[in-house]
């Protein structure tokens, strides 16, 4: 899509720029430009309360890019279904599997307007591979596997990659019942990759955040070490098992990670296998 595109028109006039919304708030803590004033606004609130939010934006996306890589390269994965993408920021998930494994099938799903103005950049990939994006709310699992199976094998192994979405989404409004059903389409082999907030390592800051977030209309839940585990429930966890995301896997960093200094990052990861 262009400016000048009509259908980009269309996408544009149903994006609401009066309130923020998370997915650009986390585009602002990444240095994008993809977010508007409103956002901006709640994201400089968030850093005055909380400094080391752009740090774990980034560091969580730096997970997503090392746990994608070890799929791809040590687990043989071919086939990558990513729940809540959020705004395009490169390297994206599509371009570090097909960077590892040119044959990659991947489908992004997101139900946030302005990821779907940016879908194009989303589905430039390899022409060995294949990348799709679906339209699509998180809370509604089986219309995004009956979506998803038109581009991928749902026979074969696919890693489903649920980016910091889930603290977005209360138990109470069906967290677990949502990774249950999107868990329980995977055959053997299959991987899921999670990261979620955390107030353990730094309750105060992260309540703060989290009332700075709800001032601005958002709501987030901080979950613990034990209410991420269940989350995992009946998969093997890969090594080292649930951790701070900028402490999984350090040694397969690539030349897009910076050095994110000193302190905490309130972001919990795993990685794990279904048998």
């Amino acid at each position: 899509m262009t400016a000048t595109d009509p259908a980009a028109q269309r996408v544009d006039s149903t994006i609401d720029t009066t309130r923020p919304h998370p997915a650009r708030v986390y585009d602002w803590f990444l240095g994008g430009k993809d977010n508007y004033p409103v956002d901006e606004e709640l994201g400089r609130r968030i850093t005055a309360i909380e400094a080391g939010a752009p740090r774990a934006a980034r560091a969580n996306r730096a997970f997503m890019r090392r746990a994608t890589r070890l799929l791809a390269r040590e687990r043989g994965i071919r086939q990558f279904l990513d729940i809540g993408t959020g705004i395009p920021t490169e390297p994206n998930l599509h371009q570090v599997a097909q960077s590892a494994a040119p044959d990659a099938r991947v489908v992004y799903v997101d139900n946030d307007p302005i990821v779907l103005a940016h879908a194009h950049a989303l589905l430039r990939g390899t022409a060995e591979g294949v990348t799709e994006y679906v339209q699509a709310d998180a809370r509604e699992p089986r219309a995004i596997l009956e979506q998803a199976a038109r581009v991928l094998d749902f026979g074969r192994p696919v890693a489903l990659s649920l980016i910091a979405l889930l603290h977005f989404v209360a138990d109470e409004d069906g967290a677990r019942d949502l990774v249950d059903t999107l868990t329980d389409a995977l055959v053997p082999g299959s991987c899921v990759v999670m990261s979620m907030m955390t107030a353990d390592l730094e309750p105060e800051n992260v309540h703060r955040g989290i009332a700075a977030y709800a001032a601005g209309g958002v709501t987030l839940v901080a979950r613990s070490h034990g209410e991420v585990s269940r989350f995992f429930t009946g998969l093997e966890l890969l090594d080292p098992g649930i951790v701070s995301v900028a402490d999984w896997r350090p040694e397969l960093a690539d030349d897009f990670e910076a050095d994110l200094g000193p302190g905490p990052i309130s972001l919990y990861g795993g990685v794990a296998v279904r048998r």
